[in-house]
Parts: structure tokens; sequence; C-alpha cells
């Protein structure tokens, strides 16, 4: 694995987090328990903070940066989907953030939000609890966010990332 320290910034794991081996965490990280964080994702933590919460997914090749002014935090029981941007935002806890999306500075994206995917939520937005933004710039619509896709999403993570804890071993560089 890819853990860095970066001055007297350490990332702090859970035991029972699994972080791919080809991940990438420097600095200020916190990752809770049965957290994931999946192969190609970069979590750099040098000019601020970031927060993962337990039973969170960070997927494939995810990017998620801070500012020194907003820390990025990402609650409980969240899937942030492939190829994803997080940069000096807030994912409440419960909340789903699709392949491909953006989430700039100092938005909130509140318990049981989706933002679809390829969409881009731009500065200082919030999506309401069990909303669905989409679109580039995203448009929020109302009570359209199906939190049984979140959960569903958490469930199947959290048991893959014990599968790969346990079995994952490589056979050739």
């Amino acid at each position: 694995m890819a853990i860095y320290a970066l001055g007297d910034r350490v990332p702090k794991i859970h035991d029972t987090a699994f972080v791919h081996p080809e991940a990438v965490v420097i600095g200020a990280v916190e990752i809770g328990a049965e957290s994931t964080i999946w192969a190609g994702a970069v979590l750099r933590g040098d000019d601020g903070e970031i927060r993962i919460g337990a039973r969170t997914s960070i997927q494939d090749n995810c990017v998620i940066h801070t500012t020194p002014e907003t820390p990025t935090i990402v609650g409980d029981d969240c899937v942030i989907g492939h190829i994803v941007h997080l940069e000096a935002c807030t994912i409440a806890s419960g909340a789903q953030v699709s392949s491909g999306a953006i989430v700039l500075h100092r938005v909130v994206v509140e318990t049981g939000a989706i933002v679809g995917a390829n969409s881009v939520v731009l500065n200082d937005t919030v999506v309401p609890a069990g909303a669905l933004a989409v679109g580039s710039p995203a448009v929020i619509k109302e009570g359209r966010a199906r939190s049984q896709d979140i959960e569903h999403g958490v469930r199947v993570y959290v048991a893959k990332g014990k599968i790969f804890k346990e079995k994952l071993r490589k056979i050739k560089d």
C-alpha cells in the first residue's frame, strides 16, 4: 500500500478498513471501520483534513483532496462511485456520489441524497436530504433519490472489502 506521512500529518486507518495496495493515502487522512478504498484512488490530505466514516466505499480511481480552509468529510455508510472527484466538501452519512461526478468546494450533500453519474456540483451548493442532483452543472430534483440504492451499495462494498482483505494476493508483477 502507498500510505505516506507528510511531515506531522499521518494517516489514521482503522484496522478493519480495506485499502487496496494500489491506492494512495497521504497526510491528514482518517479512514473509518469497514470502509474500503479501491485501486487507483488517491486521498491527499496535504493542505487540510480528509475524514472517511465507517462502512464507506471510495471506489476505483477517485481523487479526494481538500483545502487549508475546508476539510473534505465523507460520513458513514456512503457510496462514492468510480472516478469521483471530491474537493473541500461534505458528504453526509448515508449519501451517494455516483461514478464520474465532481463535487466542489463547500458543497454539502445531505443524508439520503444522490449525486448522479457524471454530474458536477458547483461551489456552495446544498443537495438536500433525499434529493437527486444531476447534470453539469447539477440541477436539484427534490425527493428523487432512492435510499435503498445507497443502502444496497453500502452492503455490497462492506462485504467485498472483507473478501478482498482476506483473499487478495498478487500473483505476478
